[in-house]
């Protein structure tokens, strides 16, 4: 495992075979003893119940993530098939029919990515100069024009920037009691979030005039955003990236991103590059290369060496900021507060 993979917030599941951390004695355990925390999707592991009180068991039902799999009689072993789908924690349960009750045993396992990510190089080829008022949150190429939306409370602003001079030609403020994050621009519409405020807003992207705001679909945080051909995509700063519909902003469907056997947390600022994502690890100076459809992690890009040619400053923060230009093929990247805005081609 590549030494960058160690900045990314990380974790293993501990297994509890009672599931909900009580340790007081039951009739009936999952038996874990031939059984791996972690597992990739198409693996399979073997299930059957501990009896220490050796009771006559008539069946056990087996459920992942609350989904029925298969039942068998007595206590037959029953092979468990970790199908294509969402990586991350699965529940498991066991309904054990014995001796006129049943009873249920419970514990989990995690679902890894079978994927061994690439470690990509960069090259530098411009440099430009960036606005070290600018908090920034969301960046993205709107035909010639850099689109930027800055954070902090009574900061947040949405602007248009000539990219190589660094300067807003138009821009327009947030209300103080907003904390701009993530922004999009899909259908000639720009999308923007909040942080804590569950709440995001949409505009004209060719004057900036608001056309409406809208409500999360849940309650979670707002972070990134980016979008394909028919849907936006939304990180909260868990390991999750939602699909979400353009016009209802509903949740379409979500999937969790794992680096090989780790999860990666924090995800942040999102772009869109001909099919994959491309995200921000925040507090990191990592952009992961992520498959949307999986949630694998197919690269990793260490962006070290550029955070150490800016000019620092005691308010100068972390690497945030990723916008693709179509026309040259090169990303241009920042951070927040940052004096620079780094041209590079990704080898």
């Amino acid at each position: 495992m590549h030494k960058l993979l160690t900045s990314i917030a990380l974790g293993v599941l501990i297994i509890s075979c009672n599931g909900n951390g009580n340790t007081e004695k039951k009739a009936f355990e999952l038996d874990f003893t031939n059984v791996k925390g972690q597992y990739k999707p198409g693996e399979t592991f073997p299930l059957t119940v501990l009896n220490p009180e050796n009771k006559q068991i008539d069946s056990i039902v087996y459920y992942l993530n609350d989904e029925k799999i298969g039942s068998v009689k007595g206590n037959t072993k029953m092979d468990i098939v970790l199908k294509e789908g969402q990586l991350g924690a699965k529940s498991i349960k066991a309904l054990v029919y014995a001796e006129g009750s049943n009873t249920e045993a419970t514990g989990q396992v995690e679902v890894v990515s079978p994927v061994k990510a690439k470690m990509l190089s960069f090259d530098i080829v411009n440099t430009y100069p960036h606005d070290t008022n600018s908090y920034t949150q969301g960046l993205e190429f709107y035909k010639d024009t850099l689109i930027e939306g800055t954070g902090q409370y009574q900061k947040s602003v949405l602007r248009k920037n000539d990219y190589k001079t660094g300067k807003a030609y138009k821009e327009i403020t947030l209300d103080g009691k907003y904390f701009g994050e993530g922004v999009t621009v899909f259908n000639n519409k720009i999308y923007q979030l909040t942080w804590r405020e569950n709440t995001g807003f949409v505009y004209n992207a060719g004057n900036l005039n608001k056309v409406k705001d809208f409500t999360y679909f849940k309650q979670i945080e707002g972070w990134g955003l980016t979008h394909d051909d028919k849907n936006l995509y939304q990180s909260d700063g868990s390991i999750t990236i939602y699909k979400l519909d353009p016009e209802t902003l509903n949740e379409v469907s979500s999937v969790n991103v794992y680096a090989e056997n780790r999860k990666v947390e924090e995800l942040n600022e999102l772009e869109w590059v001909d099919g994959k994502i491309y995200a921000n690890v925040y507090q990191t100076n990592t952009i992961v290369v992520i498959d949307p459809a999986t949630g694998y992690v197919e690269g990793l890009l260490d962006l070290t060496s550029l955070s150490e040619k800016i000019t620092r400053t005691p308010q100068t923060d972390v690497l945030n900021g990723i916008a693709y230009n179509p026309k040259t093929k090169t990303f241009f990247v920042t951070g927040k507060l940052w004096d620079k805005m780094f041209e590079i081609r990704i080898k």
